[in-house]
This record gives C-alpha cells, sequence and structure tokens, in this order.
C-alpha cells in the first residue's frame, strides 16, 4: 500500500492505504471549542506556517500601496514574491505538508496562484481596480481559511 513520509507517498505492502488517505488527506486535526478545525502543529511547523502569512500579509500591504500609487511594478513584484514560487523554497518542515488538510493545503495553494494572476494583471493591463476585485478575493479566501482552521500544539 501507499506510504506517505513528508511530501512523499510511495508504495509499500506494509501500509494500509487508510493511513495515507488519512495522513495525506485529512492531516493531523481536531475539533476545536469553537467548531474550526484545529490543526495540531508543534512550535517549528506554527512558526513556519505564521510566517509564510505574515508574508502574505505584507504582500496585501504592498499591493494595496502600489494600486493606490499607480505603481504596477510594485504591484508585481509584491505578488510575484508570494506567488508559486514562493512555495517552491524546499524550506518547510518535512512533517508539515503531511499534517496540514487537504482542504487547508487547496486554499493556501489558491491564494499564491492568485498572487501570480494579480501579477499578471500588473505587467499586462495595470488596471487597479481589476486588481483591487482580485485583492478582495484573495482576502475572501484568507477569511474562508482563518473561520474554518486554526492551529494548536
Amino acid at each position: 500500500m501507499l506510504e506517505c513520509i513528508g511530501r512523499f507517498c510511495h508504495y509499500n505492502h506494509d501500509y494500509d492505504y487508510h493511513y495515507c488517505y488519512k495522513f495525506f488527506i485529512n492531516g493531523t486535526t481536531t475539533v476545536s471549542s469553537d467548531e474550526r478545525t484545529a490543526i495540531v502543529l508543534n512550535t517549528t511547523e506554527r512558526a513556519y506556517v505564521l510566517k509564510e502569512m505574515r508574508g502574505l500579509l505584507e504582500a496585501i500591504e504592498a499591493v494595496t500601496l502600489g494600486i493606490s500609487q499607480d505603481d504596477m511594478k510594485a504591484v508585481s513584484l509584491a505578488s510575484r514574491k508570494v506567488g508559486m514560487g514562493a512555495t517552491r523554497s524546499g524550506n518547510e518542515p518535512m512533517t508539515l505538508i503531511a499534517k496540514l488538510p487537504l482542504e487547508f493545503k487547496t486554499l493556501g495553494m489558491s491564494v499564491h496562484r492568485s498572487f501570480d494572476e494579480l501579477a499578471l494583471e500588473a505587467d499586462t493591463m495595470g488596471d487597479g481596480s481589476i486588481i483591487l476585485g482580485k485583492l478582495g478575493a484573495i482576502l475572501n479566501t484568507c477569511t474562508t481559511c482563518h473561520a474554518n482552521y486554526k492551529f494548536t500544539d
């Protein structure tokens, strides 16, 4: 069957498929008192995710400022910094990917892809109102995620 280690699943007869399903799809979670899904992370994993979220907020700040100053280069630069390229750093704790539920990972990846789309808009058309609308959609994804998930140890 499949065995999941870090980011990867590989074939192994000694492990049950359901283990891999729970490990990769469900992550390491519990129900919290406020009805959100609590993702169980250690201190290092939590610090990594929170640092990434701060980076997203810094990008939102820079994009907003860039729009207000009609500076599409600044919008593009800030957006690309947190686009899909940011997901390939290789610096994340190896245990982290397995602990995050699939829906959480899906929401996170959609935010990174959306920042790439925002950068493309800034590089091509440079329409601040369209970029602002895309930024609103990104913030909606952030709000959705924060309404459904929290971290615990």
